[in-house]
């Protein structure tokens, strides 16, 4: 690790402890909140597993009823403490556990890829199926991509997850993408992770030129696709997403007004 880095680290260090200064005073109550940061954690690590388990448990279903999978893999994390703080202050917040718990959507995270498109719309279609998981927001970047290029299905959802003791509902973003849409976003991150080396002036032109490229070729596979035996369609999902979105808004607002 760079001495950049090391400073970096020390400041953020530092920022938790002037958020937190009054608890410093009381040791007890420092080690509670400590407690209560790792079963935090737990209860984003359980919600994790269920809607993978969700997913698993789909992709058999599929597979089993047709000659094809929509979900080609699944990978999942639990975001780092110092990116938990690096994301708080970002946000202009002070870090603490109840502006994390609050403000923050994607700690647990979860990556879907899927051969064509179409899928992407499919396993939307079918997460919001599940009785234990209800949709909270959605943003398509497939339709709608970002100024750099980037395409990808985005959604928050909130999983009901019961202990021994209590049932609580857990936020946890999934990213549902094509293989080639993943390739795309995996480099591009790699090639921005470090700034501390100069890189060509049209470099961010030409990967956003590269993303154009990848999404027709996208486009060219999905249209290949539709002779696939039982091969289903999903892509109008597409034009749903704001009443989605907009209905998942709607009912959250209910919940908190209940």
């Amino acid at each position: 690790m760079d001495d950049t880095e090391n400073n970096k680290k020390e400041m953020m260090l530092q920022q938790v402890f002037n958020d937190n200064k009054d608890m410093l005073a009381h040791p007890k109550d420092l080690l509670d909140v400590a407690m209560e940061f790792q079963q935090l954690l737990m209860f984003y690590e359980s919600a994790v597993k269920i809607v993978r388990t969700h997913f698993e448990i789909l992709e058999d279903e599929f597979s089993a009823k047709h000659e094809r999978k929509p979900i080609s893999t699944i990978t999942s994390r639990i975001k780092e403490p110092m990116s938990i703080a690096e994301k708080l202050q970002r946000k202009g917040l002070p870090m603490t556990i109840d502006n994390m718990v609050n403000n923050l959507y994607d700690i647990a995270g979860i990556r879907v890829t899927c051969p064509f498109i179409s899928d992407v719309y499919h396993v939307l279609m079918m997460l919001e199926n599940q009785r234990d998981v209800s949709i909270y927001e959605v943003k398509d970047y497939i339709k709608n991509p970002k100024k750099s290029g980037y395409r990808s299905l985005h959604v928050i959802v909130k999983v009901s997850v019961d202990f021994s003791d209590q049932r609580r509902k857990i936020p946890v973003e999934i990213q549902i993408r094509t293989i080639a849409m993943d390739f795309w976003a995996s480099l591009d991150h790699q090639i921005h992770y470090k700034k501390d080396f100069p890189m060509p002036k049209n470099v961010d032109e030409e990967l956003r030129s590269i993303a154009d490229t990848i999404a027709e070729t996208d486009e060219r596979m999905q249209k290949i696709a539709k002779n696939l035996p039982d091969f289903v369609d999903y892509s109008s999902v597409a034009d749903q997403i704001e009443m989605l979105d907009e209905y998942a808004k709607i009912l959250e607002r209910k919940t908190k007004e209940s």
